[in-house]
């Protein structure tokens, strides 16, 4: 079993890298050792050891004589873009969930499959039970049709090859082709509407959103006996949705 005097020298041996860290991110064009065990306070013996064992990791790498970051820091400072990105959404999301009285989703279409990136509900208005997956009956569901209808043909077609057309309930679109005549009769200044065509007792609507050059959408549902509330409250949340973009919570890259 390890020495108890152990776990406080582990500590500081991360914390001094993590400052190596700092410091070297602080130069873009990277920096000498000297200067780093100088900028840190660290004894210059101290200062190589923990360089040298950052780059074999991956997190620096040596270059002419000075450290630069190394892949495996950007990843960390890419996960951590994306964590940040991620908490922006979902609270934008819970604000217009609060503002409108709804279950608000966030949705991609990312490397071929249909992504829910974020739901937004409360126990007294809960989201659709998610009993069949997403991303296979996307024919079904409002957020897939709408991220269909952004697709070309070539990605649509792929899409339905390797995720059928098959009914979920007995209002689901009845085939390929009815779907894709739906989708070719879409308008972008019209939501896409689905009643129960893939949970009974619910009703959806989605609207797409542009972020970035991929398809994305936004939608809300609501249950069967309150369908009159449908349409409004799309279309409060339309009517925001330039706000929602501008203050750059939504992002594909995520």
């Amino acid at each position: 079993m390890a020495s108890t005097s152990t776990a406080p020298t582990l500590i500081g041996s991360v914390q001094r890298a993590l400052r190596l860290l700092e410091a070297v991110g602080s130069h873009a064009g990277g920096a000498p050792a000297k200067q780093l065990a100088r900028e840190t306070g660290l004894p210059l013996p101290t200062a190589y050891h923990l360089l040298r064992t950052l780059t074999h990791e991956g997190y620096l790498l040596r270059d002419k004589g000075v450290f630069v970051l190394g892949e495996a820091a950007k990843r960390l400072g890419a996960a951590g873009g994306a964590q940040n990105r991620r908490s922006k959404i979902e609270g934008s999301l819970a604000h217009w969930r609060d503002a409108i009285g709804v279950p608000v989703y966030f949705a991609v279409y990312r490397d071929g499959e249909i992504e829910v990136v974020a739901v937004s509900d409360t126990p007294a208005k809960p989201a659709v039970d998610a009993w069949a997956d997403f991303r296979e009956t996307g024919h079904a569901h409002a957020i897939g049709q709408c991220l269909l209808s952004q697709l070309d043909e070539r990605s649509r077609q792929d899409h339905l090859d390797r995720h059928p057309v098959e009914a979920l309930t007995p209002y689901t679109v009845r085939d390929r082709h009815t779907l894709l005549e739906k989708l070719s009769r879409s308008q972008p200044t019209l939501p896409f509407v689905e009643r129960q065509e893939y949970a009974l007792g619910t009703v959806c609507a989605a609207i797409p959103i542009t972020a970035g050059s991929g398809a994305a959408a936004m939608a809300i549902s609501v249950p069967l006996h309150q369908e009159e509330r449908l349409l409004p409250a799309v279309e409060q949340l339309r009517s925001e949705i330039g706000k929602l973009l501008s203050s750059f919570a939504f992002s594909i890259s995520i």
